[in-house]
């Protein structure tokens, strides 16, 4: 099946106290760059019939092991290249205060 949310979301970067309160309830990530909170006004499904079968198999560590890498100061430096514009055309704030 396709799930499809709809509603309002807030975005929460590192510098927002949400953040920090969000970010236990998932695996460190020295990559994260938001944390994303919605209310959900609509909830649609669709039967997905052309959609392939994914099975899980496990988490992917490629991008924990490049940000670890990289650290946090470079990571930075590339999010400010790479992530002032959403993929949808919209500015992400991830470095407004």
């Amino acid at each position: 099946m396709i799930l499809r949310l709809y509603g309002e979301a807030r975005i929460f970067h590192k510098r927002d106290n949400k953040f920090e309160q969000y970010s236990g309830l998932f695996s460190q990530n020295i990559g994260a760059r938001q944390i994303i909170e919605m209310d959900v006004e609509l909830v649609q499904t669709s039967c997905g019939f052309a959609v392939p079968f994914m099975d899980f198999k496990e988490e992917r560590t490629t991008l924990n092991s490049w940000a670890e890498k990289q650290g946090e100061d470079n990571i930075k430096e590339y999010w400010k290249n790479k992530n002032p514009i959403s993929i949808d055309g919209f500015e992400t704030k991830i470095f407004e205060d």
